[in-house]
């Protein structure tokens, strides 16, 4: 580390401190959601559903060139961490994300990438 990433002193802001303590939420779920988008292949998938409102999975095995046995483990993966929705229509299932919420993180995070800054530094 350089001393541009460190306080020259050491003083905590005891009061700031114990109020954004108070404040943090339990984050489990929100890992849970990072953890599922940490897998390419899935937030591969999850974009095109940003791009497509609804997909069935022979269309998302075709997206991802994987089979569909593969195709349908990451999209039940995803739904049951409540990021995806599925629905049955005669033989064929079709997938979509869960809510506007899971859209906007997924398109945040590729406008973010595609920014291309990260050092950090406004």
């Amino acid at each position: 580390m350089t001393s541009r990433e460190l306080c020259e002193v050491t003083i905590v802001h005891e009061e700031l401190v114990e109020n954004l303590q108070s404040k943090l939420p339990d984050l489990g779920e929100v890992v849970q959601i990072f953890k599922a988008f940490a897998d390419e292949t899935r937030l591969k998938i999850a974009y095109a559903l940003t791009l497509e409102n609804e997909l069935c999975v022979c269309d998302v095995a075709a997206v991802i060139d994987s089979s569909v046995a593969t195709a349908s483990h990451h999209l039940r993966y995803l739904r049951e961490h409540g990021l995806a929705k599925s629905r049955k229509k005669g033989k064929m299932v079709y997938y979509s994300l869960a809510d506007n919420h899971v859209h906007q993180l997924v398109v945040v995070a590729v406008e973010h990438a595609k920014e291309g800054d990260t050092d950090g530094e406004q």
